[in-house]
């Protein structure tokens, strides 16, 4: 059992230390882009506090920590030398990890692309899979003799199109179709990761897909179509390359313009594990204009988060039973490396509670039913900088004042304590 957190969301200090810019904070930092115009220039101040949020890990009584490693920290432009001071934060808090006795489990992408790699294009151009390849590799050989487990990519296909289909995340390019190109360069360069990994020594190694059980709004052929292809669109597309080394064949002759000899044998590398984060599942219908092949219907009937996310913990066990049937032997262990739910409760966070235990129930389904399911990590510790949705959103099992960075852990941090101690 273990909890998340990502870089930009956390960590503050953007311009300390040797830090290049990201994406996210040319994005965070243009009028109209993020509400209120918040920022992740302080954000937790995890850089200064980590100790103490370390300390809080321990309280809680959880033993693997996922978190990510910001690349302009570590490599300020996106290539070349590395920055000395920025893998020395990473050494102390994975040092401090294992001080602790909590594994460290962190991921090599969570959305915050160098400006500079942007600049030149981002992930529709080649030369970024091959810039995220060398810094896996930086990586690797100052922490890889004490890191066992990696994640090369976090959500690819929310980067893909909250990024660069739809524009309301950084870098905010709005191309619609035309954003394919980064699903494939994202997944060559998790392959090509996979090996710089893998020759330190690595001894687990996965990818981090969002997934969601997709469900038609009705049975007429209409709707059924358009659940197919938005499966294919937010599922299939990031796990079939991965696992069975091709796309779906309606995607694959869009993305032939871009996919080069060996790429899918770079993509299919084998894993060791699968990530996935899941929070909902997705009701979809017939398209009722031309921009999309789909229309996005409400589901009914179910409580709903602060976010407005529909709360239905049966999907969470659906989507890991239908991964086993879809992938059969292809599929390996499965983490679920985030689930967790925004409310407005302050820290009498009982709809968390709730939340968090049934999630655990349906993977506690899933894996009588056969389904391999290694570990379990929380969305998130800490309220933290949601995105273009800045502080409005708290995720975390500890509450953030944003203003003093005191931390106040809620009453579902103790239901979870409690519960870690009973289970030993």
């Amino acid at each position: 059992m273990g909890v998340s957190t990502a870089a930009y969301q956390i960590e503050g200090a953007a311009a300390e230390d040797g830090r290049g810019v990201s994406i996210w904070d040319t994005f965070s930092h243009t009028p109209g882009r993020t509400l209120g115009g918040d920022t992740g220039d302080v954000a937790c101040d995890h850089y200064h506090r980590w100790a103490g949020d370390l300390d809080l890990m321990t309280g809680l009584g959880v033993d693997a920590y996922r978190f990510s490693l910001a690349w302009p920290r570590i490599q300020p432009d996106g290539r070349g030398k590395p920055n000395p001071l920025g893998l020395d934060f990473y050494d102390r808090l994975v040092d401090g990890l294992l001080e602790r006795d909590i594994a460290a489990v962190p991921t090599l992408f969570h959305w915050d692309l160098p400006q500079a790699l942007e600049d030149d294009g981002g992930w529709l151009n080649r030369e970024t899979s091959l810039r995220f390849a060398e810094y896996a590799g930086i990586v690797a050989d100052r922490l890889g003799d004490r890191v066992k487990r990696w994640i090369t990519l976090n959500e690819p296909i929310v980067h893909m199109a909250q990024g660069y289909a739809f524009g309301s995340h950084a870098p905010g390019k709005s191309l619609g179709f035309e954003a394919l190109p980064v699903a494939h360069h994202q997944l060559l360069g998790h392959g090509l990761a996979v090996s710089e990994l893998r020759s330190r020594g690595a001894a687990e190694i996965m990818i981090t897909n969002n997934c969601t059980p997709v469900w038609a709004a009705s049975d007429d052929e209409a709707d059924q179509v358009a659940a197919m292809i938005y499966d294919g669109f937010h599922n299939r597309l990031f796990n079939d390359p991965v696992l069975l080394g091709t796309y779906p064949e309606f995607l694959a002759g869009m993305l032939e313009p871009v996919i080069q000899d060996g790429d899918l044998e770079t993509i299919s590398t084998a894993i060791d594990t699968l990530g996935i984060n899941y929070y909902n599942p997705t009701r979809v219908g017939a398209p009722s204009q031309d921009e999309l092949p789909f229309d996005m219907k409400q589901i009914d009937g179910v409580p709903t988060t602060a976010f407005g996310w529909p709360v239905v913990p049966d999907g969470l066990h659906e989507l890991l039973t239908g991964l086993k049937t879809t992938y059969g032997d292809a599929l390996p262990p499965i983490y679920i490396t985030e689930n967790g739910c925004s409310t407005d409760d302050g820290t009498a966070d009982q709809f968390r509670i709730d939340y968090l235990d049934g999630h655990l129930g349906a993977v506690k389904r899933a894996l009588a039913d056969g389904v391999d399911v290694r570990g379990y990590f929380v969305w998130s510790l800490l309220d933290n900088f949601e995105w273009a949705e800045g502080y409005s959103q708290r995720f975390g099992l500890v509450r953030v004042d944003f203003d003093t960075q005191e931390r106040t852990p809620k009453d579902s941090y103790r239901w979870l304590a409690s519960l870690l101690r009973e289970r030993g």
